[in-house]
């Protein structure tokens, strides 16, 4: 299948920093196995092998379900040099792991869980013996994504396992090579976004919309970190969108029915791939025929809660510390195979909005003559986000947000009706917050907009005799600090 033309096809250049890519390797051998045949799947006896559980001690107990320590590596060995020109992918690999993830596996194979571990997290590395020199390593501070170039698989799994106290089953790993080829394999992958997307770093250039990416742009948008504040935290986020459009791609698009077709997408993951040696045919193609029907809304994703997405520390410099708190919750529901996204329907139906809601304040107006009206506004306003208040009746009375703890009924206890109704809801926004605004009109739909010099931050509105109710949004990007989890089907393209 040809890929469909993008919108706007002015994306330049990119280096790689690939986590999905080896997200994507999982995804696709997963959910081939069980329609294709032992004689595809068989290949998994070529692919590479390493033995992180060698001589490992002191483990966490196992839970139910299945883990699998998923990472990328910086491997680019085999990309050409046109390819090392047009994507950015010049320079030394750092020969450590561009992105980790924990993917488990529920006992009854119905759900998959998705938990990004920030390359830069705080890590301290177990003590152990040097295979090189024999000499005894004290543990030791250092980033998570380095524990890869100093010990190899086997440190990655053993550091893992001491900051999660989950069991690692099985290992996974795949380069940036694979997940290029097989992007391009499946005919693209499509990704949308709220707002225009650009990274001079990455050459990463997306306009509003959806957009399908070859495996080249594939990179630019999972690799990007310039595009916020937020930095690696909200490129963990966009890796995870990526990873859910691409097992909607692989699901929907027939590719991993046709023999033909899938064994072209396995024998490029193959020639990339490296599992533990214990991750065999069998095991494989059990769990692909029990997971036959999945769909992206049968997995899910977070990221580790963070406490401190700047932590200092001697010899490392900013390093991402946990909240030891929420991320022991999060690991725990992993050590007994709890889902970590709650059933959320009505947010799945939200409207997508460039500007977080939490982030705008809204003050509501009565302009029918219907009593209650701007009260009932604020309330579902608030519901959906928003810092959304009723209007004083005073004059020189400062706008109040609600509090998150307390209904709008309690902070306005009356919502005056007006003598003249007005037919039309407005919306009034002082030209410099003409971004949220937008959110406000996507849950006022229908509403008439109008810019007025001056007015500040707070946004106004008046209900008219047009107002029925608010329609549910949430932002395209979650704020920095907020990883809470979601399901595949939330965040794909509609």
């Amino acid at each position: 299948m040809s890929p469909v033309p993008s919108p706007r096809r002015s994306r330049r250049k990119a280096r790689p920093r690939w986590g999905t890519r080896m997200a994507t390797a999982m995804s696709v051998l997963v959910l081939g196995a069980g329609g294709v045949g032992h004689a595809v799947v068989s290949r998994l006896d070529d692919i590479g092998r390493v033995d992180p559980f060698h001589d490992m001690k002191n483990r966490p107990a196992g839970g139910r379900g299945m883990n699998v320590l998923l990472v990328g590596t910086d491997g680019r060995d085999e990309i050409t040099p046109a390819e090392k020109a047009k994507y950015h992918l010049g320079g030394a690999p750092c020969h450590c792991t561009d992105t980790i993830m924990i993917v488990h596996v529920s006992a009854d194979r119905s759900r998959v869980s998705v938990v990004s571990l920030p390359r830069d997290s705080y890590a301290v590395v177990p003590a152990r013996t040097d295979p090189a020199t024999g000499k005894e390593r004290a543990a030791h501070p250092i980033k998570l994504n380095a524990a890869y170039a100093e010990g190899g698989p086997g440190l990655t799994v053993r550091t893992v396992e001491q900051m999660t106290h989950v069991k690692i089953d099985h290992y996974l790993e795949v380069d940036f090579t694979s997940f290029m080829k097989t992007v391009d394999v499946l005919g693209g992958v499509d990704v949308c976004t709220a707002h225009p997307l650009q990274d001079a770093y990455t050459g990463l250039d997306l306009p509003v919309g959806t957009t399908r990416l070859d495996g080249g742009e594939a990179l630019q948008y999972v690799r990007s970190r310039h595009l916020d504040a937020a930095s690696d935290l909200a490129r963990m986020q966009r890796q995870q969108r990526f990873l859910a459009s691409l097992i909607a791609r692989a699901t929907s698009s027939g590719v991993l029915l046709n023999p033909v077709k899938f064994r072209e997408v396995a024998s490029t993951i193959f020639d990339s791939v490296r599992a533990d040696k214990s991750f065999g045919t069998d095991e494989m193609l059990a769990l692909g025929q029990a997971m036959r029907g999945f769909t992206p809304a049968s997995s899910e994703f977070s990221s580790v809660p963070v406490g401190d997405p700047s932590f200092p520390v001697k010899g490392l410099g900013s390093t991402v510390k946990w909240d030891t708190s929420k991320a022991a919750a999060l690991f725990g529901a992993l050590r007994e195979d709890r889902p970590i996204a709650a059933p959320l329907p009505e947010q799945r139906q939200a409207t997508r909005v460039d500007v977080p809601p939490d982030q705008i304040l809204v003050q509501v107006t009565n302009g029918t003559a219907k009593n209650g009206l701007a009260t009932r506004a604020v309330q579902e306003l608030h519901d959906t986000g928003f810092l959304a208040s009723v209007a004083p009746t005073a004059p020189a009375a400062p706008a109040v947000p609600v509090p998150t703890t307390t209904t709008a009924a309690a902070a306005a206890a009356t919502s005056p009706a007006t003598e003249q109704p007005n037919p039309h809801t407005v919306i009034e926004y002082d030209p410099r917050w003409d971004r949220s605004v937008k959110s406000v009109a996507a849950a006022l739909p229908g509403a008439e907009l109008r810019a007025v010099n001056g007015i500040g931050g707070t946004i106004k509105v008046t209900i008219g005799s047009d107002f029925d109710s608010v329609t549910r949004v949430r932002a395209d990007e979650p704020a920095a600090d907020k990883f809470d989890a979601v399901k595949g089907d939330e965040v794909v393209c509609h």
